[in-house]
């Protein structure tokens, strides 16, 4: 997906409450900080390391970071479960797994208000990366995902909560 088509996707906006209020584009949606949400995917190998993804350069936040998370923007009109397949399969290439629930969180930071919606799942497969989004993948126990530095502080949240909810 090229910089112009994602900057002119509608994302699904809400209120502070998490009740739709109407559409925007992507690029609109950041400039006025409004609230949307997003999905979270943590994907687990059998040693129980998860896949930590290096954002590509040109990402419109946090170029160059770590993502603990596969995930993204819901699209207008979407749902979460969905988006988080979509989002899967397009920045890993995976599909057929089954999403496990970890619940919803609000995140809110330096202009991201978001509500998270956070699933896990089991994957030993290849990936296939999203050119444009993941520069490189890694798998890393959860000690050195949460260690890292400049890892992006919504997936970082995620995969708090992830623990959280146990099932690790």
């Amino acid at each position: 997906m090229s910089e112009t088509v994602i900057a002119d996707e509608q994302v699904q906006l809400v209120d502070p409450y998490n009740r739709p209020c109407g559409s925007a584009s992507r690029v609109m949606m950041r400039r006025l900080n409004c609230w949307h949400r997003a999905t979270y995917i943590v994907v687990r190998n059998v040693k129980g390391e998860i896949c930590v993804q290096q954002r590509t350069s040109i990402k419109e936040t946090h170029p160059g970071w770590f993502d603990l998370a596969a995930g993204g923007v819901v699209a207008a009109g979407e749902a979460s479960r969905p988006a988080a397949r979509r989002e899967l399969f397009e920045e890993l290439g995976v599909r057929g797994v089954e999403l496990i629930s970890g619940g919803e969180f609000v995140f809110r930071e330096a202009g991201l208000n978001l509500y998270g919606s956070l699933y896990w799942v089991n994957y030993g497969g290849p990936l296939c990366l999203q050119l444009e989004e993941v520069a490189a993948v890694r798998w890393l126990s959860i000690p050195e995902a949460l260690a890292l530095e400049k890892a992006t502080p919504d997936t970082r949240m995620a995969l708090s909560k992830a623990i959280d909810f146990d099932h690790w």
